[in-house]
């Protein structure tokens, strides 16, 4: 089943020795849904934007949210995004409010007139593009504390799992999904 071999891949330890959590960012403006099923499943997830914040924007922010491997919400989560665009996947051993301060960090970048933009990265068709094209300290800042981000390839046939190799090196990792 599609759902065994996400899960199996998402919890493939990098490293035996140092265990890793899993999280989601999942990006609420992609569907409507994705704020209610969250809250109505009662799991802990944390809205990345900061300070008082708008219901609108609310309705269409950005969320970590930690998964567990044997979790229904986990399967239930991965049988209704997978292939829609809805986040990604990090690999990490930190705690939430680490995690959450560091993705916090490149929610905006500046454009080459130094206007202040929104980057959609938790998006996995901006970040299947854009992590590739990372220079060494781009990726350093990117992964930061994570030992990998994950995220559906696309059409939604492969997991795709980027880590960091010595000296900063780029590895990416291509899982193929029967039965999409």
């Amino acid at each position: 089943m599609q759902v065994e071999a996400i899960i199996e891949a998402l919890w493939q330890p990098l490293d035996p020795r140092a265990p890793s959590e899993v999280y989601a960012i999942l990006d609420a403006a992609r569907d409507p849904g994705i704020l209610p099923f969250v809250v109505g499943k009662g799991v802990r997830h944390e809205c990345l934007y900061e300070g008082p914040v708008p219901r609108e924007l609310l309705d269409v922010a950005p969320y970590l949210v930690p998964l567990q491997r044997e979790s229904p919400f986990t399967r239930e989560l991965l049988e209704r995004a997978w292939g829609q665009s809805w986040g990604l996947f990090l690999m990490t051993s930190e705690d939430v409010p680490t995690v959450r301060r560091h993705l916090r960090r490149f929610l905006k970048v500046k454009d080459e007139q130094g206007r202040r933009l929104y980057f959609r990265y938790y998006d996995p068709r901006v970040m299947r593009v854009y992590l590739p094209t990372c220079n060494e300290d781009e990726r350093e800042f990117i992964f930061g504390p994570l030992q990998a981000w994950s995220m559906e390839g696309p059409g939604g046939t492969a997991l795709l799992r980027y880590s960091l190799g010595e000296h900063a090196e780029m590895r990416e990792q291509t899982e193929q999904l029967a039965g999409r």
